[in-house]
């Protein structure tokens, strides 16, 4: 299903889509195509930011690009149109303008043919619902070359969320008035890259389809596992060869936007949008909702150093990222399985406390857009290998201003390593919905006192904050002591575990 709109036979309108997290609007980061591109269903057009993340849209239907209705940096609300699309197959008028500008109350394109009836609200990315609910036709064999044709597009019609072409019965004449009369393939979309010869075109999302398309995988030799012949993700990575193809490079993080200073400014006024404007509006929720209450404890952790210095050089974890951070998130999971009473959270509407029996383990993330905590799903299930590649993928991700708005959902609790910029301790505040957090401090070289003796030794603070509605005092310093206690003496992974 997609989030377009048809103004006239031959034109077709791509919305901004909402990415189902009940957002209202998103800023355009980069065109990728411009006025006069050709562009196919699955090809991503734009990259735009949420208050959650940055995602990239695809087209759902192929044709020659005709406007781009906002200019890059422009914050579009959701619903509002985008860019136009000429689907007959005709060249699109040159641009009038050499980049596209903002535009309150864009004029339809010139048409004489009436528009087509609105009514279609945007839910995924990409996708949208038609006015008339329809459901996707079962794949049929195909007697002949003109019945092949029209199934085709009435399955792509259907794959693309919008209704059939009118009059079936008979090939559409062409949008240009004095066209001639010809046997020529109906103009509703333009020609796919493989031929239609043995029936439909295989039915998959253009997110797959552009999977496929990195992926250098023909669609038409996969096999379909998804309901009514869908062809899934995994479908596509099924029939990848052995070697992978290498991945194109990732495009480097767009960096916050920051206003021109005068020589003689005494003052820059930067926008909060995006990603930092719904941290503000978090963190402010979090701080006046749920009464924080925030312990320390500094800890020797020379033991911890020397074991993450003899993981490096396992086999087990060739490859992969082992760092104090890795140690320390297995040692908060053990505390959590010892104390499960602080894995939870406060339902207001129902005045009840939500006992979680998994654990989502968030790690806070400064990115160039801002401060992000993607989580890591069942983390309390995973091995410290494991745990290991899981924590380097969802920073690598982070870095990459990559990160889904799906893997910032559903956290339980989270670990903020303000260590890295050489900050000793902190009181961290609770991610909306969590029950605790955990600060981790800069680990120094520290006079302290070990065997009797003054020596140096490799110390921190850690600072647990935690939701007192959820968990008291005694349950709090359980936690943290624990936590402090395996990182004291890592053997305590062994025999807690």
């Amino acid at each position: 299903m997609t989030t377009m709109t048809d103004t006239t036979a031959a034109v077709r309108e791509f919305k901004m889509p909402d990415v189902g997290e009940g957002l209202t609007e998103a800023e355009i980061l980069k065109w990728y195509v411009a006025a006069g591109d050709t562009v196919t269903d699955g090809q991503v057009v734009c990259e735009v930011e949420t208050a959650k993340a940055a995602v990239e849209l695809p087209i759902p239907f192929d044709g020659t690009v005709r406007e781009l209705r906002f200019a890059e940096g422009t914050t579009v609300d959701v619903g509002q149109v985008i860019i136009t699309v000429d689907v007959s197959g005709g060249a699109a008028p040159a641009p009038e303008a050499a980049a596209p500008a903002p535009a309150a109350a864009p004029e339809p394109a010139p048409s004489a043919e009436p528009a087509a009836p609105s009514g279609r609200q945007p839910v995924l990315v990409g996708y949208g619902v038609a006015e008339s609910s329809t459901k996707r036709r079962a794949r049929k064999p195909v007697p002949g070359q003109a019945e092949a044709s029209r199934a085709a597009a009435a399955v792509q019609a259907e794959l693309n969320g919008h209704s059939a072409p009118q009059a079936p019965e008979a090939p559409a004449a062409p949008a240009a008035p004095a066209a001639p009369a010809a046997p020529a393939a109906p103009a509703v979309l333009a020609a796919p890259a493989a031929p239609v010869t043995t029936g439909a075109r295989p039915l998959a999302k253009p997110p797959v389809r552009k999977l496929a398309k990195d992926l250098g995988v023909d669609l038409a030799a996969v096999t379909p596992t998804g309901p009514d012949g869908v062809i899934t993700r995994e479908d596509v990575h099924a029939a990848l060869a052995p070697a992978p193809a290498p991945e194109a490079p990732a495009p480097a993080p767009v960096q916050e936007p920051v206003a021109a200073v005068a020589g003689d400014a005494r003052e820059t006024r930067i926008p909060v949008k995006g990603v930092r404007k719904a941290t503000a509006q978090a963190m402010v929720a979090s701080a006046f909702t749920a009464p924080h209450v925030t312990e320390f404890v500094t800890v020797d952790v020379t033991r911890t150093m020397k074991l993450v210095e003899e993981l490096k050089q396992d086999r087990a974890f060739e490859g992969l990222r082992v760092n104090p951070l890795l140690l320390i998130s297995k040692a908060l999971l053990v505390a959590i399985r010892r104390n499960p009473g602080v894995n939870a959270a406060w339902d207001e509407a129902n005045q009840e406390i939500v006992q979680k029996h998994y654990v989502n383990l968030g790690i806070a993330a400064a990115t160039p857009r801002g401060l992000i905590v993607p989580n890591i799903k069942d983390a309390h299930a995973k091995t410290l290998p494991e745990l290991a590649g899981a924590l380097g993928e969802l920073v690598s991700t982070a870095r990459e201003g990559k990160t889904s708005p799906g893997a910032m959902q559903g956290g339980t609790v989270t670990i903020t390593n303000i260590g890295v910029f050489g900050i000793d301790t902190g009181t961290p505040i609770l991610n909306p919905g969590e029950s605790a957090i955990l600060a981790v401090g800069a680990i120094k070289l520290q006079p302290w006192v070990h065997k009797g003796k003054v020596k140096p030794r490799q110390v921190t603070t850690l600072g647990l904050s935690f939701d007192h509605r959820l968990v008291d005092g005694e349950l709090g310093s359980k936690v943290l002591g624990d936590v402090a206690a395996i990182l004291e003496q890592p053997k305590r992974l062994l025999t807690w575990a």
